[in-house]
This record gives C-alpha cells, sequence and structure tokens, in this order.
C-alpha cells in the first residue's frame, strides 16, 4: 500500500511538473518596436495564453461535454483546435498541411498544441517581413494574411468556445487571470 501512495504521489509531482514547463503560463513580455513578425507573434503569443487557461484543469466530465447534438464536444474542439495550430506552426515553416495527428491523451494534445504555438510565435516574432511564409494545401499556396484571418483567428474563436463549455459543465474560468496583462494576478 506504501508503494501505491509514493506512486501516486511520484505521477502527482510528474504531472505538476510537466504543467509548469508548459509554455503559455503568462504571456511573454513584448517586443519594444512594432514589425510584422512582432505583431504576428504577439497574437499567437495571446493565443497561447488563452488555449493554457481556457484548458487548464479541464475534468472528463468537462472534455465530454457538448452544448447540443450537432455540436462537437470539448475534446472534439481541442482536436480542432490542435489542428489549426499545426496549420499556424507549418506556415512558419513552409511545410505543406495534411495527415493525421497521432492518437493523444488530452494532456499529450494540450501539450502539443502550447508547444506548436510557442514554436510558430519564436519563428516569427523577429521578422520584418513575412511574405516568405505561406500556408500550404496541396499544390495551392496562400499568403501568411490568410494565416492571421483563418487558423489564428478560428483558434481564438474556439478557445472562447472551450471557456464557455466549461462553465456550462460547471468548471469555470480559472480566477486571477488578465487576458488584458496576459499575467495571472496574485
Amino acid at each position: 500500500m506504501k508503494a501505491f501512495f509514493s506512486f501516486l504521489l511520484f505521477i502527482s509531482i510528474s504531472i505538476q511538473m510537466t504543467a509548469q514547463d508548459l509554455p503559455y503560463r503568462e504571456i511573454p513580455e513584448a517586443s519594444d518596436s512594432f514589425t510584422a513578425g512582432g505583431v504576428a507573434s504577439r497574437m499567437i503569443d495571446g493565443l497561447g495564453f488563452r488555449y493554457y487557461w481556457a484548458t487548464e484543469g479541464l475534468t472528463a466530465k468537462d472534455l465530454s461535454y457538448k452544448p447540443g447534438e450537432d455540436a462537437r464536444s470539448t475534446e472534439e474542439t481541442l482536436d480542432h483546435i490542435l489542428g489549426l495550430s499545426q496549420v499556424i506552426l507549418n506556415a512558419t515553416t513552409n511545410t505543406p498541411n495534411g495527415g493525421d495527428q497521432p492518437k493523444m491523451t488530452f494532456a499529450e494534445k494540450r501539450a502539443k498544441t502550447l508547444q506548436n504555438l510557442k514554436k510558430a510565435g519564436d519563428a516569427l516574432r523577429n521578422k520584418k517581413d513575412l511574405s516568405e511564409f505561406k500556408i500550404i494545401f496541396g499544390d495551392k499556396k496562400f499568403p501568411f494574411w490568410n494565416a492571421i484571418n483563418g487558423p489564428i483567428a478560428d483558434a481564438l474563436w474556439h478557445c472562447g468556445q472551450i471557456v464557455s463549455f466549461r462553465r456550462s459543465s460547471g468548471n469555470p474560468f480559472p480566477k486571477g487571470i488578465s487576458v488584458f496583462t496576459g499575467k495571472v494576478r496574485k
């Protein structure tokens, strides 16, 4: 029995350490200058911060919540955001989109989404010109403009859904989170 409790303690500490290592618990400091890359990366950072806190502490009940018969569940919405984060990241490396994500746990999906956003934000942060970056679907290439009004805006939209869904399933957004400043109030 003692070994079992030791194991549970180890798992609990491991999960807490992993959660602390995830990006976007707070939004990174803003750049001193306004460039195309700086603005795009800040939009992605804002998305990462909102996603971090929209998904922090979700339960199995939250993940299975569906507001209606024809709606996506919270977990299906998270799968969609993961796919959008991959499109955003792929745009920063001119990598064609396609293929399925491997099967993952909620914690793995959450970490992968946050890591995708962090990599994308970092890739853009110091760029002055974003015309080199394309969203590629098959033989079609779209300018980075489409990343802004497409997957970035769409993922922000869906983060709002997650917050609404979690409220509806009885698990409101954590207190003390300022989406305006990108900080956790103490």
